[in-house]
């Protein structure tokens, strides 16, 4: 988790005050760091927040503000870590919130099931998975995460304990709540059944943005995983150059006979961590756009069937520790959005804006959505959604995706609350329209605010409109 140097500890609850930041480091708050062991020790650590409140928290993997609570309670729940039943028949598993995606492939894996809805990281608690609501490459055909919940144990704010199941408002109001309805405990989830650990993909390169719409929209239904990493540097004829990759589980008849004496290994690679003090500035439109010409010119133009790891498709950047450092001490901005079909424009305005300001981002990615998911803050809908990451030094950023913001809404688009970090609150509902619902919920499951966050202070989650 990125929790920096404990300052300090408090004796009586035997917790650290520590400074707590979201994975973007940009805006560090200092709580009291509670970290359970026991359901019991979740339940007295919730009695316990105090006036400021509390969060629950996973590894730290959302970019903002979201699991960090200045003054009050953060609750780590890394220490619930156990998995409990797994019906390897039937593909389900029942598991503690705080055990990570990471830790069900290496158990799960050998067994013949992956995780149905992994991001871009796989150190992701399952409470972090089911707070945010996260999706992957797969969206078009599998929806988000909590479609594949089909239960939880939920701490609410007076201390009870309560089995929620799929299909109930609480359910609901929890996909993608950001744990501000209550701390999950436990979770039953439906897997995804493989043949082998690798997978089979096919790579080809997009000369613009047109060109990778058109490929995307024509193509994607063939294949269960798909993600298109964009130039966001290039300009002229050559906006919106994308490199596309898409893939699907290989089966057994695929692998060369060495892998087939092992075919679900898992072994993922990892390199040295990056530096804790690299300078700020490293990453500017010269380093990033040399990277990008790179990237771009030793992708295939077409390329398929190659072979590769899970870690490599899905994670390429969990085998460099702590690569957020690479941005240097001022931290970078996720900006994630999501504007519908019919909305192309839209999606090529944005694209050009950025272009054109030269903003330097190497991890900029355009995926297409599928069907909504049932949540009422879950960020997904049928659609075209944009990641990239941007240094958080950058002259004028905050005014420019202020402009941006508008553009989404406008279009009837949305950010994404677990990689916001700076989102003004008069946007907020109306890009969640179920958010006076959400806000009602919370008013009568928790009168007292026990369940807040620096997130929800910002966005003013307290008020209804």
């Amino acid at each position: 988790m990125s929790a920096e140097t404990a300052r300090g500890t408090d004796s009586e609850t035997a917790s650290e005050i520590v400074s707590v930041t979201g994975w973007g480091r940009t805006a560090p708050s200092a709580a009291r760091l509670v970290r359970p062991r026991t359901y019991a020790q979740a339940v007295a650590a919730v009695r316990n927040c105090g006036a400021r409140g509390g969060i629950p928290r996973g590894l730290g993997r959302a970019y903002g503000d979201a699991a960090q609570n200045a003054g009050g309670s953060v609750i780590d729940l890394t220490g619930l870590d156990r998995i409990h039943v797994i019906d390897a028949g039937d593909g389900g598993v029942l598991c503690d919130a705080g055990v990570s995606l990471h830790r069900l492939t290496e158990v799960l894996l050998p067994l013949g099931w992956f995780v149905p809805v992994t991001p871009g990281t796989r150190y992701v608690t399952v409470g972090g998975a089911i707070g945010a609501d996260i999706h992957g490459k797969n969206h078009h055909v599998s929806g988000s995460f909590t479609r594949h919940v089909l239960s939880f144990e939920l701490l609410t704010a007076d201390g009870t304990i309560r089995t929620v199941e799929q299909g109930t408002d609480l359910f609901d109001a929890t996909a993608g709540g950001m744990g501000l309805t209550g701390v999950v405990l436990t979770a039953r989830i439906r897997l995804q059944p493989v043949g082998t650990s690798l997978m089979s993909v096919d790579t080809e390169r997009a000369a613009d943005l047109d060109d990778l719409m058109a490929r995307l929209t024509a193509g994607d239904h063939r294949y269960r995983y798909s993600v298109a990493w964009i130039d966001l540097l290039a300009r002229g004829a050559a906006t919106g150059r994308a490199v596309l990759t898409r893939g699907d589980h290989a089966p057994p008849a695929a692998l060369p006979a060495r892998a087939r004496r092992d075919p679900l290994a898992f072994r993922p690679s990892r390199l040295p961590a990056a530096p804790a003090l690299l300078p700020s500035g490293l990453l500017t439109r010269t380093t990033v756009g040399l990277f990008n010409e790179l990237w771009y010119r030793r992708a295939p133009r077409a390329r398929t069937g190659e072979l590769q790891s899970l870690s490599a498709f899905f994670h390429p950047l969990d085998g460099v520790p702590h690569w957020n450092r690479v941005y240097g001490r001022d931290g970078f901005v996720q900006y994630q959005f999501v504007v519908g079909y019919g909305q192309e424009d839209t999606l090529r305005r944005i694209v050009g804006r950025i272009s054109a300001r030269r903003c330097p981002s190497f991890l900029a990615v355009l995926k297409r959505f599928g069907d909504a998911d049932p949540g009422w803050l879950s960020f997904p809908r049928p659609g075209w959604t944009l990641a990239l990451d941007i240094p958080a030094g950058l002259p004028g950023l905050g005014a420019f995706l202020d402009e941006l913001d508008e553009e989404v809404v406008t279009a009837g688009g949305r950010v994404y609350l677990a990689k916001d970090s700076r989102l003004r609150p008069e946007l907020l509902s109306a890009m969640y329209p179920r958010l006076d619902d959400f806000r009602a919920l919370r008013a009568e499951l928790d009168p007292r605010g026990v369940f807040v966050s620096d997130l929800a202070r910002r966005l003013n989650f307290q008020e209804s409109s």
